[in-house]
């Protein structure tokens, strides 16, 4: 096995412009080793940056998901067929992380949200959504089946890599040691572990976000009925302010500012991410802060409604938003979720 390996490394490994493509079960066959712990650090090393050269397609990427999926993630399905939000793992620096309000007020709105993220990934090693729920007072080491029941009781549920998906994050050392995101950075967003049918995640180009919804048609693990991706700030699972690209199975372009985000992208920046997430999380909530934040968490929460067919358009769901905010059911949601105790 170790000599297929090297040998697939020489396939991909030819240079930007002269590298092979894999095609499905070579792709699951090199990251099921990698997963394995068998293989070498050098070419392990090797392997990845020779993917980052060449970039991968849609059937590489479902190869590597579904080794992940078959020999690492732990899913725990909860009854309630939430969203799947993918954010990247390695997560915010400058920006306020809004996912955790926008997932209560859409879970409060009548749309389950799942959420899923490790601690510090590199490389940006930046505040991921367990950070800001730590802030707030929520345990977040939690095994899958937990998760699963928090979701189902809460209306929005954490999974904790560490938890769900041990192989993945057995990796970080030699991660954190190559100093460049790899394909490992887009595939451990796609785990879901919640066994989804609908799978929200962010892009920076166009062209990654139609590559990602051709993995989910690709995989040959997952049954994801629908995926919606759309440009987020610092590639986050938040949008930004003025004008995003979304692509779904076919695509569109949403202008915000015509949804109640006429704000500038500034208005997002905060000195501590997590700290300041989660008090914007509370007073947004509880009704204390209105404005542009609160207008982010009403936009933020209707695409997570749009993203199930829960509502017929991204307005509906800024309405009903607005309205789970103003009735103090979204705030009720961030008191079950900090009493739950599995």
């Amino acid at each position: 096995m170790g000599r297929d390996f090297r040998e697939l490394v020489s396939h991909v490994g030819s240079g930007p412009k002269s590298a092979d493509d894999m095609d499905y079960e070579a792709a699951k066959f090199t990251f099921a080793e990698i997963l394995s712990g068998d293989v070498s650090p050098v070419a392990l090393g090797g392997f990845w940056v020779a993917n980052r050269w060449k970039r991968n397609t849609p059937e590489e990427l479902a190869g590597f998901v579904d080794a992940m999926r078959e020999d690492s993630v732990s899913v725990a399905a909860p009854d309630c067929s939430p969203v799947d939000c993918g954010a990247n793992y390695d997560g915010k620096s400058r920006t306020a992380l809004l996912g955790v309000a926008s997932g209560l007020v859409a879970a409060a709105a009548g749309t389950p949200v799942v959420v899923h993220s490790a601690d510090r990934v590199p490389v940006s090693d930046g505040c991921a959504y367990r950070h800001v729920l730590a802030e707030l007072g929520v345990d977040t080491d939690l095994d899958p089946e937990t998760s699963a029941e928090m979701t189902d009781e809460v209306g929005f549920g954490f999974y904790d890599r560490a938890r769900f998906n041990p192989g993945v994050a057995a990796l970080e050392d030699d991660r954190r040691a190559l100093g460049v995101r790899t394909f490992v950075n887009t595939v451990e967003t796609l785990a879901n572990p919640a066994d989804a049918s609908v799978h929200l995640g962010s892009f920076f180009h166009t062209t990654f976000g139609e590559r990602i919804v051709n993995t989910f048609a690709e995989s040959r693990t997952q049954d994801v009925e629908r995926v919606l991706m759309f440009q987020g700030l610092e590639g986050y699972d938040d949008v930004r302010p003025g004008r995003t690209t979304v692509v779904e199975w076919d695509g569109a372009e949403i202008e915000t500012d015509r949804h109640g985000m006429d704000f500038d992208g500034d208005a997002l920046d905060v000195a501590d991410v997590p700290s300041d997430s989660a008090r914007i999380t509370e007073e947004v909530l509880s009704g204390e802060r209105d404005g542009d934040l609160a207008d982010a968490v009403a936009f933020n929460a209707a695409l997570r409604q749009y993203a199930r067919n829960d509502v017929q358009s991204i307005d509906d769901g800024v309405e009903r938003a607005r309205n789970a905010l103003a009735d103090g059911s979204a705030a009720d949601r961030l008191v079950a979720l900090r009493q739950f105790d599995g």
